[in-house]
């Protein structure tokens, strides 16, 4: 690849990999580095990139430096500290996308990765294998389980409505 390819990548999908990350850990900061970071790494393979399959390459280095990341943020937390009003709501939504958003949230990681490169991103369930590590049976498998825990969080459009 060369550099005037790596720049056209960077225009290209530069959006689309943010708008990934930010999906997945909704925080505008730490989004921004997992890119920063990708491209960091892609300019580091620059010549052994294929510029066909560069798009695969942002995204799978996006998403398993976004893992590496959470991973190194876990910690243990004091169960006396834990506010229980932080995880649970009363809230009324007056907007579908609100209701949405918050569905996804309470996905798993892996569910909410494979339904937002899905369904958000338009991506193939082999391309979604690819960019995860994971099979393309465990990627149905997963999208699955994912929209029908969003069938069943969300429920009907009409009582929503």
């Amino acid at each position: 690849m060369t550099v005037d390819q790596y720049n056209e990548c960077v225009d290209k999908y530069s959006d689309n990999v943010y708008r990934f990350i930010l999906k997945n850990i909704r925080d505008e900061d730490k989004a921004k580095d997992v890119v920063q970071d990708s491209y960091e790494k892609l300019w580091l393979k620059i010549d052994s990139v294929s510029y066909n399959k560069v798009k695969s390459y942002l995204f799978s280095t996006a998403y398993h430096t976004m893992i590496d990341m959470i991973r190194r943020e876990k910690h243990s937390t004091d169960f006396e500290t834990i506010n229980p009003e932080q995880y649970s709501h009363n809230e009324q939504f007056n907007d579908i996308n609100d209701i949405l958003h918050e569905a996804i949230k309470r996905l798993p990681e892996i569910q909410r990765s494979v339904v937002l490169l899905r369904d958000y991103e338009g991506y193939s369930y082999n391309e979604i294998a690819e960019i995860t590590g994971l099979n393309e049976s465990q990627v149905k498998v997963y999208i699955f389980r994912a929209r029908t825990f969003l069938k069943n969080y969300i429920g009907s459009l009409e009582t929503v409505i």
